[in-house]
């Protein structure tokens, strides 16, 4: 079976080594970048993950300007984007939504509930 490539965009670097040892012992392969800017950069330049884990307060490039350019990216149209973020407020979840995130966690999440919720909109995780 062919590992799923889960990229996380975080400007976090803490963030994205605890995101990467969680989901690397699923067996998960693990992309990331810094900021929405770099993670669109690198999504223009082919690269195709399973599924995309998105902060939402970043520099350069927010996650929702992020999730919005992403969705026009060729073959990424209905690729699961989750929001990973501190933001709990309704109205930013709305936001993230129409921009088109599939699903909205809030920081901290457990290892094994973010497992579970990539199992849940990820076919074949």
């Amino acid at each position: 079976m062919v590992a799923k490539t889960i990229m996380i965009v975080d400007d976090s670097q803490t963030m994205i080594m605890s995101l990467k040892a969680t989901l690397e012992m699923n067996g998960f392969r693990v992309e990331s970048a810094y900021d929405g800017l770099q993670a669109l950069n690198r999504l223009k330049s082919g690269l195709k993950p399973d599924l995309i884990i998105t902060d939402i307060n970043m520099p350069n490039m927010d996650g929702i300007e992020f999730i919005k350019n992403a969705r026009m990216v060729s073959g990424l149209r209905f690729t699961p984007i989750l929001a990973l973020t501190t933001e709990s407020q309704q109205a930013k979840r709305n936001e993230a939504k129409k921009a088109g995130a599939t699903g909205w966690l809030v920081k901290p999440v457990a290892g094994p509930d973010l497992v579970k919720v990539i199992k849940q909109v990820l076919p074949g995780a």
